[in-house]
């Protein structure tokens, strides 16, 4: 009679009985060690509050600073895990989203700033946020949809529809972050260089009334008219710009003033801002997802070097 190997039987064992089996073995390893691992938590908590007292003073203090090192390592830190953890499909879509935003910001930063470049930044920008909310917001109606028992209506295991939607979810939040944030790094280059008006307070070339004062481009569609692409704009000083090139110069370059003759004009009464009229809950639920992909894996870090430091396992 041929003997049975212990792994075979691991083999023929489903996920869960798997978990649970691994989930007993922790429990028999760690037995005993009660209040080394009540220590454990204790380091966490303390480490925890002195981390984000420290985050919460740093951004107050140095706001710029502070986003721009929360920026590269939300930029970097999904990129070694997916890595390490061969997450393929993530890291694809990741490289796209890099290689993209890398030219835009590229397109943003160059100086002249090409007439052109508002249009595209808000364009690539404006797709990122509605897909990634679109994304997210599918996720969290899968997670609702299997939390209420309606995946068994479609045959699908709780399991497998319930990682779909958390993985929408991440992705939505992920890019909305990421997009929000790099679309703040274009903002500062281009709001200093965008529009055609000087220090002197007269403009710097003189523009007919059927051309636009932000790409220099003739426009094709009346004030009145509603556009198959895009509309045309008028503010109250009388210029006339396309949607997408004064969406450009409002949202991204972030100006409350006319690009062609600096006169000062409400433009968020003219249009929604998609990052500015964001839910709150949506904008704080971006700044949490932030901080735990930003902080939270270099936190968990030093709570591990202090753990071996003390010699505690």
């Amino acid at each position: 009679m041929a003997a049975v190997h212990p792994q075979d039987d691991l083999l023929k064992m489903t996920h869960r009985e798997n978990w649970k089996l691994q989930h007993e073995r922790l429990h028999l390893k760690h037995r005993g060690h009660e209040a080394m691992h009540a220590e454990m938590v204790l380091i966490l908590i303390a480490t925890l509050v002195v981390a984000q007292i420290l985050l919460v003073q740093w951004k107050q203090r140095h706001h710029r600073s502070y986003n721009l090192v929360t920026l590269v390592q939300m930029w970097v830190v999904p990129l070694y895990f997916t890595i390490k953890l061969y997450w393929w499909r993530f890291l694809s879509m990741w490289g796209m989203f890099s290689v993209v935003t890398s030219y835009v910001i590229f397109r943003a930063t160059r100086k002249p700033l090409s007439c052109r470049t508002p249009r595209m930044v808000y364009k690539w920008f404006l797709l990122i946020y509605k897909l990634s909310y679109a994304v997210g917001v599918l996720g969290y109606l899968a997670i609702i949809f299997t939390m209420f028992g309606f995946n068994v209506f479609f045959r699908i295991k709780a399991e497998d529809s319930m990682d779909v939607g958390v993985i929408m979810l991440f992705y939505g939040l992920y890019y909305g972050v990421m997009g929000r944030d790099f679309a703040e790094i274009c903002s500062d280059y281009m709001a200093s260089t965008i529009g055609y008006y000087s220090k002197g307070g007269m403009p710097s070339r003189s523009l007919s009334n059927d051309i636009c004062a932000v790409c220099g481009q003739r426009i094709l569609v009346d004030v009145e008219e509603e556009g198959f692409i895009e509309d045309t704009y008028q503010l109250s000083c009388g210029h006339i710009f396309h949607e997408f090139c004064i969406r450009g110069w409002c949202i991204v370059g972030k100006k409350q003033t006319c690009p062609y003759c600096n006169e000062k004009v409400d433009l968020k009464r003219m249009m929604n801002n998609p990052w500015e009229k964001t839910h709150v809950l949506y904008g704080q639920l971006l700044d949490w997802l932030r901080y735990l992909v930003a902080w939270q894996p270099i936190i968990i870090g030093v709570v591990h070097g202090i753990n071996f430091s003390l010699g505690l396992e």
